[in-house]
């Protein structure tokens, strides 16, 4: 019997995904999550047949749709993790970058976590920083560190206009920052804040979210060749 439900939960995924426009947009959604206005702008879809391919991704199990943790008239559209495993789509590419930068309000967990799990997958330099940064890494995500064997400096925040620099590929990893920057990362991830519970539950949770985020786009992302003659800094 389990391997019945299996098999017809596969056939509603790969029957969902049998729509150009359903496929299309789970490709977009492999590298970071959005609202579905944007979705909608993307895919240059009306309103009422938006919410029919949301509402058949989400019945065949793929996507999940959680409001925002800033705005909570928001929502944001997000694959469900390890979804796709086994079925292949073709990730998109965000292009060439020369580092990347991952962004959250305190710069305190989500963006710290981030940052040392991609220094630890990717050659390409990362750095993190918040838009309100706060004087120490929460002790729960250096724990959370540790046990991952991942390096953090607990006092090393830092704001985000002293960080950021051209060439940078930015992620936002939380809604807050996200909402609130002046010009909107290209990639967003929406993932839940573990500060609130302040448990080592919930910042394990974050951990994995953002391990799997993280290896996707290292997967996908390239960094610019040097000019012959002139290495890279």
């Amino acid at each position: 019997m389990t391997e019945i439900f299996a098999v017809e939960r596969r056939a509603a995924m790969h029957a969902a995904l049998g729509d150009p426009v359903r496929l299309a947009m789970v490709d977009d959604l492999i590298l970071g999550d959005r609202s579905p206005g944007e979705l909608g702008a993307v895919f240059a879809l009306s309103s009422n047949l938006l919410a029919h391919h949301l509402k058949v991704l989400e019945d065949a199990g793929l996507i999940t749709r959680p409001r925002s943790e800033a705005d909570r008239r928001r929502s944001y559209v997000q694959l469900v993790p390890g979804v796709l495993d086994g079925l292949t789509p073709t990730p998109p590419t965000p292009g060439t970058a020369e580092r990347v930068v991952f962004v959250c309000t305190h710069n305190s967990a989500r963006s710290q976590l981030a940052a040392a799990l991609w220094q630890r997958r990717s050659p390409l330099p990362a750095a993190s920083a918040g838009t309100q940064p706060a004087a120490r890494v929460h002790p729960r995500a250096l724990s959370a560190a540790r046990r991952h064997h991942l390096r953090l400096q607990a006092h090393a925040t830092a704001h985000i206009a002293d960080t950021v620099r051209p060439g940078d590929l930015v992620v936002a990893v939380c809604d807050n920052a996200y909402e609130h920057l002046p010009a909107r990362p290209p990639l967003h991830w929406s993932v839940p804040d573990p500060v609130p519970a302040d448990t080592d539950d919930a910042f394990e949770r974050a951990y994995i979210d953002l391990a799997g985020r993280v290896d996707r786009l290292a997967t996908a992302l390239t960094q610019p060749r040097p000019l012959r003659g002139h290495p890279a800094p």
